[in-house]
């Protein structure tokens, strides 16, 4: 049994996975947050027992880190004791901590897909640029390392493969759904890390279909959903980390990633992209100074993680997945509705903080009891979906199944021998 548990970062995310850490640290144990700035770190300590948010008391420490050298990580990791190593920092640093835990023969989970600063939106199957590279030395070596295990990547892929197992015969389609119906009340401002969040958007979109790759451009394909809660939503047909595994390893040609955005944000979004303003891309200034101005908005937009005070409304994300079932057509929505203002009271992040945050300590938390302590590389898809999305039930994501036999909680029970059903399947 593994605990004691590491968390790079220390945005809004990594203040979720500190709380709800802190509030399993009965089975997580010592919990210790890294970052390159310690004051953001000691700022989550503060909040954290601040709420009182540790179940019994322990360990809460903050350390500076930069996660890109890779000894000071694999120090860190042999200084704490840790066991688990929940990476929430920029997608950036992936590949670096990997190989930290990878030396030191610790668990890892990480919620999205690496990149390369250099690099946007790369040829997929995108894992298979980096982190599957790795795949033969975690199975050689004994680690679990398990990837993408925040909300989309992470519990869309386990809603994915529950489909894929209980509810269908054979899987035609899955439409990822995620819609943002919230407010934050500012002129404009990105959800997450704006640098990030620009690349998903800036380069060609990849979608599964037809059992192959295809290419489209940001925004150029839309569509209506009347989605459970927030309502009618336009979506916009966008490249996602989760297609580019789960075309892999599931049976379903067609594997779609949609995205909802307001006409606002397309318009500034737009006008910032057309003057050159999201490239990645070094530039010099007239003064001489090389800069590179997709960092440059980044500084100048509202930090994601002062937002969540004045949020208001809801998310919904969930698979919409069509099929055949005993020979008869099936279309059933897994989703989750989360509320921004909800979140905040309880761990003083919004809703897209929220949901991206909990998964990963979901997973810590099977990690650390046995059931996902796989001792080899893998995508959420490829775990058993029914105790994660069972855990998710009890700390705070609780899903929901929209059916020809109506809308309910989608609930689970594990029989006396181990084997784990689903009502309704």
């Amino acid at each position: 049994m593994k605990k004691n548990v590491l968390i790079i970062g220390a945005g809004g995310v990594a203040q979720v996975v500190a709380h709800k850490a802190a509030q399993n640290n009965d089975i997580l144990g010592d919990i210790h947050i890294a970052s390159r700035s310690i004051a953001k770190c000691e700022k989550i300590v503060a909040e954290v027992l601040e709420k009182g948010s540790l179940k019994v008391p322990g360990v809460l420490k903050a350390h500076a880190l930069d996660a890109l050298d890779i000894e000071a990580t694999k120090a860190l990791i042999r200084e704490t004791g840790v066991e688990i190593v929940i990476n929430v920092g920029s997608a950036f640093v992936n590949m670096s901590v990997l190989r930290a835990v990878i030396d030191t023969g610790v668990a890892y989970i990480d919620t999205a897909i690496h990149e390369d600063p250099a690099k946007i939106c790369e040829t997929p199957p995108w894992y298979g640029n980096y982190e599957w590279h790795h795949g033969d030395e975690c199975a050689a070596k004994g680690i679990t390392a398990i990837h993408g295990a925040g909300f989309d990547p992470g519990v869309v892929n386990a809603y994915a493969a529950l489909a894929v197992q209980d509810y269908f015969d054979q899987v035609d389609s899955i439409d990822i759904i995620d819609v943002n119906a919230g407010s934050h009340g500012r002129y404009f401002a990105t959800n997450f890390d704006p640098e990030i969040n620009f690349r998903e958007f800036t380069g060609q979109v990849y979608s599964w279909q037809n059992g192959e790759w295809q290419t489209n451009q940001m925004f150029e394909i839309s569509r209506i959903d009347d989605l459970p809660v927030v309502g009618e939503q336009t979506t916009y047909l966008s490249g996602h980390d989760e297609i580019h595994s789960l075309s892999r390893n599931l049976p379903v040609k067609d594997i779609r990633f949609w995205m909802g955005f307001g006409a606002h944000y397309i318009n500034v979004f737009t006008v910032l992209k057309n003057l050159g303003l999201l490239s990645e891309q070094p530039v010099m200034t007239a003064e001489g100074l090389e800069v590179v101005p997709l960092k440059v908005v980044k500084a100048v937009l509202p930090d994601p993680s002062s937002l969540a005070p004045d949020y208001t409304g809801k998310t919904c994300i969930g698979d919409l997945v069509k099929g055949t079932r005993d020979g008869a057509a099936r279309e059933i929505f897994i989703y989750q509705i989360c509320d921004h203002k909800e979140s905040y009271d309880e761990v003083g992040s919004q809703a897209i903080s929220y949901t991206a945050g909990v998964p990963p300590v979901a997973a810590a938390i099977l990690i650390a009891r046995g059931d996902w302590d796989v001792r080899q590389q893998v995508n959420v898809e490829e775990l058993p979906p029914h105790p994660f999305l069972d855990l998710l039930n009890r700390i705070g994501l609780p899903s929901r199944i929209r059916d020809g036999e109506g809308d309910r909680a989608l609930e689970f029970t594990q029989a006396e021998d181990g084997r784990w059903s689903v009502a309704g399947a």
